[in-house]
C-alpha cells in the first residue's frame, strides 16, 4: 500500500472495524470510519490512528439509510483526497428461531448487511483507480450454520459472496479487486470470548479458541496491500477451522 493511500471502513469504532482501521493505518493508510452511535468510540479510534502519523475521520452514517453510502462516501473523499480501499464491516446480526423472525426483521437485516454494502460498493467503486480494493466482512456461517436460529444472518452475509465475485468480475479490467472475510467466533463486544455463548462456539473451533479482531485485521490488511494484486473474488475463512 503506498503512503498516499486512503481506506473506508464501515462500522470502524469499535471490533473488527477498529482492529482493521489500525492495520491500515500502520500500513500507511489514511483511514475513514462510520459509526452510528457511540460517537466517543470512534473518536478514540481517529485518535490512534491520528497517533501513528496518519489522517482519519469519523463520519456518522447508518447502514440501514440507503443515503449514507454515497455520503460516506463522498465525506471521505472530500476530506482525504482519495479512495483506495473499501472495507465493508458494518453489519448486524438478528438471531432466533425462524417462527420468531417477522418481516421488520427481515427487512432491517437485507438493509444493513445486504443493500448498505451493495450501495456503499457501488458508490467507492466510482472513485476508485486501479490497484482499489473492495474487502467485505462475510462470516464463518456462510461457510456452516452450526445450529438453529441462524436463518436470517446466514442468508444476508451469505449474499455478499455473490456480491463480491460479481464485484471481482465487473471492477476487475479496472484493476479493482473484491474480496471477503469470513470471521469465526470473534472475541468482540457483541461476542466476548467469556460470555454465555462463549463454549459452545469455542467447541466448534479446530483450535479451541475465539479469535481476536486484529487477527481478523491481518487478513484485511492483506488483501489491501501489493501482494493481494492477483487476488479477487475469493472467499477467505478467519475462522479458527470452525468450517473444517
Amino acid at each position: 500500500m503506498n503512503g498516499n493511500a486512503v481506506a473506508l471502513v464501515t462500522g470502524g469504532s469499535r471490533g473488527i472495524g477498529a482492529a482493521s482501521a489500525l492495520k491500515l493505518a500502520e500500513d500507511g493508510a489514511d483511514v475513514a470510519i462510520t459509526y452510528v452511535n457511540d460517537a466517543r468510540a470512534a473518536a478514540e479510534v481517529v485518535g490512534k490512528v491520528e497517533a501513528l502519523g496518519r489522517r482519519a475521520v469519523a463520519v456518522r452514517a447508518d447502514a440501514a439509510d440507503p443515503a449514507a453510502a454515497a455520503l460516506a462516501v463522498e465525506r471521505t473523499v472530500r476530506e482525504l483526497g482519495r479512495l483506495d480501499v473499501l472495507v465493508n464491516n458494518a453489519g448486524i446480526g438478528v438471531l432466533g428461531p425462524l417462527d420468531s423472525l417477522g418481516a421488520d426483521d427481515v427487512d432491517r437485516v437485507l438493509a444493513v448487511n445486504v443493500r448498505g454494502v451493495f450501495l456503499t460498493a457501488q458508490a467507492a467503486a466510482g472513485h476508485m483507480g486501479p490497484g482499489g480494493r473492495i474487502i467485505t466482512i462475510g462470516t464463518c456461517m456462510t461457510q456452516r450454520v452450526p445450529g438453529p436460529g441462524g436463518t436470517l444472518y446466514a442468508m444476508s452475509k451469505s449474499a455478499l459472496i455473490g456480491l463480491t465475485k460479481a464485484l471481482a468480475r465487473e471492477l476487475g479490467e479496472r484493476g479493482i479487486t473484491a474480496n471477503i472475510v469470513h470471521p469465526g467466533p470473534v472475541d468482540t463486544d457483541m461476542n466476548p470470548a467469556d460470555g454465555p455463548y462463549a463454549g459452545a462456539q469455542t467447541a466448534l473451533t479446530a483450535v479451541g479458541r475465539f479469535g481476536t479482531a486484529r487477527e481478523v485485521a491481518e487478513m484485511v490488511g492483506f488483501l489491501a496491500g501489493s501482494q493481494a494484486a492477483f487476488v479477487t473474488g475469493a472467499e477467505f475463512s478467519v475462522d479458527g477451522g470452525h468450517a473444517a
